[in-house]
């Protein structure tokens, strides 16, 4: 699949969230949403980016956005996520890698001198209209919502 940009509509998503319900994408029109892309529940940069969109929530909700994180793991990995750091936005399980391969990042990564696969920490900023209106690669986890407020304020 070709490498989305700025401007493109965002793939459409399905996928189970943390209590087993069905959330898409499309359920969020109108409306700004930041997917934000992480590696693996409860290691240290997704928990310090988890907690940092945690507190800044009430903020982000004020301005009418809402936070879809991704990851590919499963709903309960998901629940013990999410109540161990109370996270008040949805987590979606991407158990299949369907979502991490629509959007592109699902890659390879080198840790150690050791290549595998995994999910390359992304954050989409998408419009009310569906479309992929900024692009963060450069994911700073401890101030995730300040990139995102940067971008969404200019």
């Amino acid at each position: 699949m070709a490498e989305l940009k700025e401007g493109d509509q965002a793939p459409a998503i399905t996928s189970k969230d943390q209590n087993g319900s069905e959330v898409s994408l499309s359920d969020y029109r109108g409306k700004t949403v930041v997917l934000y892309f992480y590696p693996k529940d409860d290691t240290p940069g997704c928990t310090a980016e988890a907690c940092d969109f945690r507190d800044n929530y009430q903020g982000l909700q004020a301005k009418g956005i809402v936070v879809l994180g991704v990851s590919v793991d499963d709903e309960k990995s998901h629940q013990k996520f999410v109540t161990k750091h109370s996270l008040p936005f949805t987590l979606l399980a991407d158990t299949d890698q369907k979502i991490v391969n629509d959007y592109g990042v699902w890659a390879e990564k080198n840790m150690y001198g050791k290549k595998y696969m995994g999910t390359v920490r992304t954050t989409f900023i998408i419009d009310g209209d569906g479309k992929i209106a900024h692009i963060i690669k450069k994911v700073d986890t401890k101030n995730s919502t300040q990139q995102v407020l940067d971008l969404i304020n200019n």
